[in-house]
């Protein structure tokens, strides 16, 4: 389990949408703690947030210091982001309790060059993340499914994934997480085009002349 840490600092004023856009504008992104008491308004520091953005999801435990009000055991939940101006609005984190089981999302990685690749396939990950429950202590950053033997027209489904005992996937066993499918072949030109390329009938090169 990977655990990192954030500083937060508590929001007791200066709510509402005007409030959220000063704190921004200010390099603060307004957040909220969800989980085991009633909600906490807290801000974080965008540029630290923003840096370490890339590796903070479901499966991340981080020690979130609130500046005055102690630490939290949380992971992110949810965030709102504006991708044009790759701008974070709002963050959801939950809070975890030691040992009390959480339900989370736990990226699926794939490995290895499957064989029906190698034949002329194209290789299609339908299933990105599963849904898991155990401690907050098992909690694993991501699953790998290696893909190598994988063949043409076949597919590997979530009940391929090995995880720990301590770790129950609720996703439907099922549900296909990868799959190999012959690429497809180029669509004929439209009748159209065809009609464009074709040589000119005896009348349509005979222009008359100038006299």
């Amino acid at each position: 389990m990977e655990e990192k840490r954030l500083s937060a600092e508590l929001r007791t004023s200066d709510f509402g949408t005007r409030g959220s856009r000063r704190l921004l504008r200010s390099g603060r992104i307004p957040a909220v703690v969800y989980g085991k008491n009633a909600p906490l308004h807290v801000t974080v520091s965008e540029r630290e947030f923003m840096y370490n953005k890339h590796s903070y999801g479901e499966s991340t435990l981080i020690v979130l210091d609130v500046k005055g009000e102690g630490e939290h055991e949380v992971f992110v939940k949810t965030y709102q982001e504006d991708l044009l101006r790759g701008v974070v609005h709002h963050i959801d984190f939950f809070e975890i309790t030691r040992g009390q089981a959480v339900r989370t999302h736990v990226k699926v990685e794939l490995v290895g060059t499957p064989v029906g690749v190698k034949a002329g396939g194209a290789l299609d990950q339908v299933v990105h993340e599963v849904e898991i429950e155990c401690l907050p202590k098992d909690l694993p950053e991501k699953f790998t499914l290696d893909v190598t033997k994988l063949d043409m027209n076949e597919s590997l489904r979530v009940s391929d994934i090995v995880v720990p005992e301590s770790v129950k996937i609720l996703t439907e066993s099922d549900l296909a997480v990868a799959t190999v499918k012959p690429v497809k072949e180029e669509a004929p030109k439209a009748a159209d085009e065809s009609a464009e390329a074709a040589p000119q009938t005896t009348d349509q090169a005979a222009a008359p002349q100038a006299k």
